[in-house]
Formats: C-alpha cells, structure tokens, sequence
C-alpha cells in the first residue's frame, strides 16, 4: 500500500501519536500523551495498537515485579532462625539439645522447626543424632552471623518503609522471602514503551494535515447537511480485526476429563471423597507418626469449627490402629513405639492428600480386586512459588490384586502418562510412612526434571487393619504440574489467574 493511502487512512488519534513519536522516537504511553496533546492514556494505546497492527510502530512490555510487607509488625521481629542462633549461641555456648532448645521458651515449638530449616538452609548449624537425643550444633558460618544481619534481614528493614523491585535487592533475596508464610505481597507492575518502526519513522517525517475527521456517518450529520463538510476518513477493508473467540470450557477441566477417560479405558472406577477429615483418616490410618512433621501446623490446615471429629462409629478400627502405631499389632512390625492419642486422631483438618478417598474405599470394599481413582483438590499450608500452591489437584489412585507388584505399578505409570502425552519421564526412589518401597514419578520441564508425585506399595501397617492382605499398589500425583508441562507455563499460578488472553488461546488438551 502506498504511503499516501497509509496517511489518508490514519485516524486523528494516531496522526497525533505518529508526530508525538516523531520528536520522542520512543517513550512512555503518558509521555506520549502529554507531547500528542492526547486526553487520555487510554487513547494512546488504542492508536498504537492500530498504528503497531499496520506495522508503524511497535510496542514493548516488561513486568517489573515489586514485593512489599503483608504486615509491617515483621520488621520490628527478629526472625526465627536469628532468635534460636542467639539463644544457643548465647545460652548453650553453641551447642544444644532439641528438647533443651524448646525447654528454653524463647519460640513455639512450630517457630523451632521453621528456624531449624533455614539454619541449616543458611549454612548457619547442622542438626545431628545422638542416641535418642537431636543436637544443633552451630557452624563458623553461624558464629559470624551472630554479630552482623544477613541480606534477608537487611531487606526487610527496606521493605519496612517501602516497595522494593527485583533489582532494588540482592540477587535471591526476594525469592527466599517469598517462600515464608504470609510474609511478601508480589505486585506485578506492566511497563510499556512505544517505538516508531523504520516505516513509522519515514511517514512521522512527512508532512501531513492534523485535522480531525469523521468515522462514521451519523444522522445529525445527515439531518444537519454537514457531511458536505466534513472529512470522511478511509478505510481499509484488508486492515486487522481481532478473532472472535466463542465461550469454551476452562483448561484444567478439560485436563481433568482427559485424565478421567485415561484411567476410565484402562478398567478404573472413579471415586470420590470430602475436604474435611479427621487426622485419623488422614494421617493415622495412613501409618503417620504422630510427632510426623507433616502433621505440624505449618503443613496441615487444621480446623476450628469443627475442632475435632467423633471416631465412635470407627471404635474398632481405632483400636487396631493405635496397635499397629505402638507395637506393630499382627503385621509383623514394631509400630512406632510411642504412647498413640485419640485426641490427635480427631482433630478435624482440611485432607492433604486424597489417598484417605483411597483407604476408606479398602475400609469398605476389602474384597479382592480393585482398581479405583480420584480427582480432587487437597490443601497444605505451603508458601506459594511458580511449582507450589496451597491448594491443588491431586489424581489418585490404588490396584489391588493376586499378584500385583513394583514392575506392575511402574507400567501402569508410565500407560498413564504416555496416554497423556508426555514424552519423557522418569521413576526415581522415594520414602514415604505409608508405602514400601516408594518411588517419585518425575517429568523434564524446561530443562529440569521436575517432581510429579509419589506412588508405592502400602505397606501392611495400613492394608492389614483394612482387611487386606494382598499388595495394594498406590499413587498421588499433581495435576497443576502436569499441566504446566502441556501448556508450556513457568510458573504454576498462571493456571489460575484468569487471564482471559491466555484462556483464549490455551490449547484445548
């Protein structure tokens, strides 16, 4: 197309940005504005966007993430990994026992094994056994760290007064203080700049009339006789156009009917379970100690209404596994060995993983075989990231029958997901309370092998009191994750934002 057909076609608007560009060459959408005489920024970006559809321009985006404090008070707080340096350093002359740190009162005994991880993380100490008794002895690294503040810290003094951005902080700070609970709101911040092209920039050099035109015939120009004096403005007919996009339905549904037909053809039932458990269901049952540290609040949502849920109507089953947790019972094994309370067991929680949907099913229907599956979402108190969420799916699963074993749980893995697409994956060993031997199923994602989930044999601490004597192959395995790999996201919370471009165009699996 000529350039004279391209000016005639231009709208006032972009006329205005086209010469504003011409003296700025690139700027801001409000800088734009301001040397355009525009009167909104709104304008602005209309006209780019057609002057960039007709190759004129071109506009740039960089999000720029900025991370300030959910709650001021933090600062004013030493963080927990500082407060135990400081009493064992203090106290215990760099060494001390766990029962003798919590003893001291000085944290929660939850804070405690918080801080211990990022003790350890930091290189500050190191946790070891002796006889019965854990030991934290803290290193050189620890005994530096005790007269000046690490970087963390040093940021939230920062973020104290004000918004910090990715580059206003050390590299790796800000990604390790969003992994603390409830500590750092992210606020993503869109940064555009508009450009003029080769072509924009040769048509801005002309000379042509800024002046106003009309669009569109309306009856008041018709009535009045002043289509005689206005400018008609072009158009073109070959110009951009955006898709029209009927409704469809979200990705992850249809992820989750595309897993249902999966398992569904390879002889499954589909059942399915309720968010609220007791802890006997869910951990219990499941042979979890329980001193497990996935039992501690800052892993398991517990409840306050209800507090805790009656297990009268599981008065015999209680009865054996709190056997099976102190000696063993009739398995074979020597349990935990420790003093098992009912007032644990009741307390209500939010499920962590869907395999309590899996051990009431052997509860209920012990007869042999049985090939079940779920779908469902289960919830852990985790500190969100782009591979975490505190709450998502879980596909899981159990086959239970004459002869079923290791090699028999792999290859039904990898039918699974080579049903679903992935081209590569991997089996590696695992550990998990309730599951011997235990495996992790992981898949390569952008270079890396990432963890999908975990899978195994029951062990007979949880099939026997169920009713069951044969093998019971058993997984749990994240759909998000799964997802991400199909999809091609980096970061797993994209899945939920309700991003209507990426809805749009999200392929449909």
């Amino acid at each position: 197309m000529a350039d004279e057909d391209v000016l005639e076609q231009l709208s006032y608007s972009e006329k205005k940005v086209l010469k504003a560009l011409h003296t700025l060459k690139t700027s801001t959408p409000e800088n734009i504005q301001k040397e355009g005489g525009l009167d909104q920024v709104v304008e602005v970006m209309n006209a780019a966007s057609w002057l960039q559809a007709k190759g004129l321009v071109e506009i740039r985006e960089v999000i720029r993430k900025n991370y300030s404090l959910k709650r001021k008070d933090v600062a004013a707080k030493k963080l927990p990994e500082r407060v135990v340096l400081e009493v064992v350093m203090q106290d215990f002359g760099g060494r001390v026992s766990l029962a003798d740190l919590k003893a001291s009162g000085k944290l929660k005994i939850e804070d405690i094994q918080i801080a211990l991880g990022w003790i350890k993380r930091k290189g500050w100490g190191d946790l070891t056994k002796e006889g019965p008794d854990t030991i934290v002895i803290m290193t050189d690294k620890g005994r530096a760290a005790l007269s000046e503040k690490g970087d963390d810290e040093l940021t939230i003094e920062r973020l104290a007064t004000s918004e910090l951005s990715e580059e206003d902080a050390p590299e790796g700070v800000l990604e390790a203080l969003k992994q603390r609970k409830d500590f750092l709101n992210e606020k993503h911040i869109v940064i555009r700049t508009i450009a003029l092209t080769e072509k924009g920039s040769e048509l801005a050099a002309r000379p042509f009339e800024m002046r106003e035109e009309v669009a569109q015939i309306t009856p008041e120009l018709i009535q009045s006789g002043k289509w005689r004096e206005v400018n008609l403005r072009k158009y073109d007919v070959k110009a951009f156009a955006p898709t029209a996009i009927g409704g469809r339905k979200h990705p992850m549904t249809l992820l989750i009917d595309r897993v249902r037909e999966a398992f569904l053809t390879m002889g499954f039932t589909e059942i399915r379970g309720q968010y609220v458990e007791s802890a006997f269901w869910n951990m219990d049952v499941l042979f979890t100690a329980q001193d497990h540290p996935a039992r501690e609040m800052q892993d398991t949502f517990y409840l306050k209404n209800p507090d805790k849920i009656d297990l009268t109507k599981d008065r015999e089953l209680v009865d054996i596994v709190k056997q099976v947790h102190e000696n063993g019972w009739k398995t074979g094994s020597l349990g935990w060995r420790y003093d098992w309370k009912i007032e644990e067991a009741e307390r209500a929680l939010l499920r962590t993983h869907s395999t309590v949907n899996t051990a009431r099913y052997i509860a209920e229907n012990p007869e042999l075989p049985f090939k079940v599956f779920s779908i469902g979402r289960i919830f852990r108190s985790e500190a969100m990231d782009s591979t975490h969420l505190p709450e998502f799916t879980q596909i899981e699963g159990i086959v239970c029958e004459e002869g079923a074993n290791f090699n028999m749980l792999c290859g039904l893995l990898k039918e699974f997901y080579r049903r679903m697409g992935i081209p590569e994956m991997r089996i590696r060993p695992a550990y998990f309370p309730y599951t011997e031997p235990s495996l992790e199923v992981e898949i390569l994602w952008k270079g890396q092998w990432m963890e999908l989930g975990g899978a195994g044999i029951f062990r007979p601490e949880v099939t026997e009191p169920l009713g069951v004597k044969e093998p019971v192959l058993a997984w749990g395995l994240g759909l998000e994750r799964l997802g991400m790999l199909l999809w091609g996201l980096d970061d797993i919370r994209d899945i939920y934002v309700s991003d209507i471009d990426w809805l749009k165009k999200a392929p449909q699996v």
